[in-house]
Formats: C-alpha cells, sequence, structure tokens
C-alpha cells in the first residue's frame, strides 16, 4: 500500500483525461505526491518494534507474555542474533537478559564490545518458542522479514550468530556448528562470523575455547572493517 497515493493520483487523472479529452495524457506525478510516498517509504526500528509487539502472524503469539524486538545502538560495530527469546526474555520483552544473557555480555566485554554502546542484540523469532523448544520453519518465515528489516536499518559492521539455527539462517549454510565455525559467510554484504549460543557453553564448558576463537576472530576482522583494510 505504500504506492497507493501516486497509483489514486494517476488513476483519478488517467479517467480525467478519457473523459475530457478522449485519451491518456500520460501527465507526471506532482513532487508533493511522490514526496508524501518517499515519505510512507520510510522504515524505523521503532515501527518494527510496535509491528512485532501487535504480531499474530503465528501461533508464537498465543503464549507470549511479551515480543522481543532487540536492543542496542544504530549503527553499530556488531549486531548479535540469536535463535528466540527465553523465558526470562518473555518477560522483560529484552534479549538476552537471563543467565545466557549475562554470559554473552561477558563475551562481548572481553573484545570491547557492549550492547548500550557499539552493539545491537536480536533474535531470528521474536516471540519465545513453547519450552525454549527450536523455532518450527513456518514461524521463521514469518518473523524473518522484521530481522531483515533491522539489518537493513542497523546496517551493521559485523554480524555475530549465537547457535547453529541463527547461524544456518544467516549464513545461508547448513545448520551445523562444526561447519559454520572459522568461516566468514555474508548477509547482503555484511561480514557474518557464527559461534555456538552462550546457553550451549553454561552446559558444555568445553566449548569455551572454541567460542573465546571466534570472538577473537570476530575481533580481529572488526578491526580490520574500521581501520579500511
Amino acid at each position: 500500500m505504500e504506492n497507493f497515493d501516486s497509483e489514486y493520483w494517476k488513476l483519478i487523472n488517467d479517467f480525467e483525461d478519457y473523459i475530457k479529452f478522449g485519451q491518456l495524457s500520460g501527465r507526471k506525478i506532482p513532487e508533493a505526491v511522490l514526496r508524501k510516498v518517499a515519505v510512507k517509504k520510510a522504515d524505523t526500528l521503532d515501527n518494527i518494534a510496535a509491528e512485532v509487539c501487535g504480531c499474530r502472524k503465528c501461533r508464537l503469539c498465543q503464549g507470549r507474555h511479551k515480543a522481543v524486538p532487540g536492543m542496542g545502538v544504530m549503527h553499530p560495530d556488531v549486531m548479535v542474533i540469536g535463535e528466540g527469546p527465553g523465558g526470562d526474555e518473555d518477560v522483560q520483552g529484552l534479549p538476552f537478559v537471563g543467565a545466557a544473557g549475562k554470559y554473552l555480555d561477558k563475551w562481548l566485554a572481553a573484545i570491547q564490545l557492549d550492547r548500550n554502546q557499539n552493539c545491537f542484540i536480536g533474535n531470528v523469532v521474536k516471540c519465545r518458542p513453547p519450552g525454549n523448544r527450536d523455532p518450527q520453519p513456518d514461524e521463521i518465515t514469518f518473523c524473518l522479514p522484521y530481522l531483515k528489516r533491522q539489518i537493513a536499518i542497523l546496517k551493521p559492521k559485523m554480524i555475530l550468530t549465537v547457535g547453529r539455527i541463527s547461524g544456518g539462517i544467516i549464513s545461508g549454510q547448513e545448520p551445523v556448528m562444526g561447519r559454520l565455525r572459522g568461516h566468514i559467510f555474508y548477509f547482503d554484504g555484511i561480514p557474518v562470523i557464527p559461534t555456538y549460543h552462550p546457553s550451549a557453553v553454561l552446559r558444555n564448558p568445553s566449548l569455551r575455547q572454541a567460542v573465546w576463537d571466534d570472538l577473537r576472530f570476530l575481533r580481529s576482522e572488526l578491526d580490520r572493517i574500521k581501520n579500511g583494510c
């Protein structure tokens, strides 16, 4: 519907021309109408958040307390993308605020990143899957456009995916961490580095070294980008 004004203007004037002259004049759309359409096309994080909080496109809306659009700064150095909200996130409406979130904050701090200073944190799906199960394909299909719009607005320098599902979706590869780790992928031209989900590392501390390697890899690539190399 974003082109409604211009299409409506064209329809009315084509009809008027046909009645008066028996043919279409091909009059140009006035600049005022075009400007109005351009304004309507502008997208914002607030618009997306409002849509997410009112979204009822899939079954996940039925059990949620709060949707979780995401949080962070505009034009971040790094956008962190997880799979979906957990129980604490569902209550607070904020991403990664439970035990895994606190652990993620420590990861970021270790490489001079912070959700309130130079990061944005979000998820593939914006409502909690029941029992923290994996998001289903149709749920991802309905929710992914919100994430893509956020990425287009934020224009992060890099993306860090945490967990095999977000890693697979954003990289476009098979969601197997052993095949995703250690590589750089691209999403709309933005470098993507996958790593394990913080909750997985809390359950299995032997993964810590792998995550640390991934974080150092991310930091080195980020520094290279920021230095114009």
